[in-house]
């Protein structure tokens, strides 16, 4: 699990779409040694999902129907499923999300938060090898943005699944990462596991905010002190 972190414009979306194959990049992505850059889309798709900021307006399906069809249209499998199941394996996303109350809701009566859920959903059902997720708690309390972060490192184990995720929030960051890339100006500040990558430099030259950094039995805890001008 990777955290893209850092302040805005600093390149983290651009990063995830890169990786996607959905923005113009130049030299080398690499997953083992298969060179994504370069590769069709159509097989790209079969090893990485990304699921962006928000899912687009007015879609006149149910979550269940997004669900099943986002899994449905999986390159890697999707086709090879029964109906049944491709039902089965919705409803068990949709379940583990926690948004089994919404199945039968239209994903265009949906709150912000719940939409987000929703597009977590429809990532997650693909099994994809990379998972990409753009800001996947932003619009969450702090019941679901703790739900969400331990089902995707729960499903990144059981699955052997990479996920790069950019997130705002420097100690959810810290707490549920396994590393953590900085990022400022396009370019990488930091980058190792949450104690080297969130440090007091980092926070005075890419955040321009003073303050300490500390670690205990239950991670990293940030104590901001001031601006810095």
């Amino acid at each position: 699990v990777v955290s893209l972190i850092g302040p805005t414009a600093a390149g983290k979306t651009p990063l995830l779409r890169a990786i996607a194959g959905l923005h113009p990049a130049d030299g080398s992505i690499r997953l083992g040694d298969r060179e994504l850059l370069g590769m069709p889309l159509a097989d790209r798709a079969r090893l990485v999902t990304y699921m962006p900021q928000s899912l687009p307006q007015r879609v006149a399906l149910s979550v269940l129907e997004g669900v099943i069809g986002a899994l449905r249209a999986s390159p890697a499998e999707g086709s090879m499923l029964a109906d049944d199941e491709l039902l089965e394996r919705a409803l068990d996303v949709i379940e583990r999300v926690g948004i089994a109350q919404l199945a039968m809701t239209g994903l265009d009566h949906l709150s912000g938060g719940q939409r987000q859920l929703a597009s977590l959903a429809q990532a997650l059902v693909r099994k994809p090898r990379v998972l990409l997720l753009d800001e996947p708690i932003s619009a969450l309390d702090l019941h679901y943005q703790l739900r969400v972060m331990q089902l995707v490192n729960r499903l990144a184990r059981e699955q052997g699944m990479i996920v790069v995720m950019v997130l705002h929030d420097l100690a959810i960051a810290a707490r549920w990462s396994d590393r953590i890339v900085v990022l400022k100006d396009g370019q990488v500040a930091a980058d190792g596991p949450p104690p080297d990558a969130i440090t007091e430099r980092v926070l005075a030259d890419v955040y321009r905010v003073r303050g300490r950094v500390e670690q205990d039995s239950s991670g990293l805890r940030l104590l901001i002190d001031d601006i810095l001008s």
